[in-house]
């Protein structure tokens, strides 16, 4: 079995950045399509620095306000995992 080239591995990863892209920037990106998005950027070592009034700043504080738990109830659940016992007799 032959090996791809680099040139057809550079295709492959610029289509597959450009599909993603187009998916989410037209809104039919799935909860599957933005997790692939996700891991392709991480692998890829892109990151990001959180500018004030961004989008990815509006981002970070739609999901600080979407936390279900305050921290108390957060650690006592973790605890409850390590230990073993229900939450909140731990």
């Amino acid at each position: 079995m032959s090996r791809a080239t680099e040139d057809a591995l550079s295709a492959l990863h610029a289509a597959l950045a450009k599909s993603l892209a187009a998916k989410i920037e037209d809104g039919t990106a799935t909860a599957a399509d933005l997790s692939v998005a996700r891991a392709f950027l991480k692998e890829n070592g892109i990151t990001a620095i959180v500018a004030p009034r961004s989008p990815l700043s509006a981002l970070k504080g739609a999901l600080e306000e979407a936390d279900p738990f305050d921290d108390d109830e957060e650690i006592a659940a973790q605890r409850a995992i390590f230990s073993g016992a229900p939450a909140g007799r731990a």
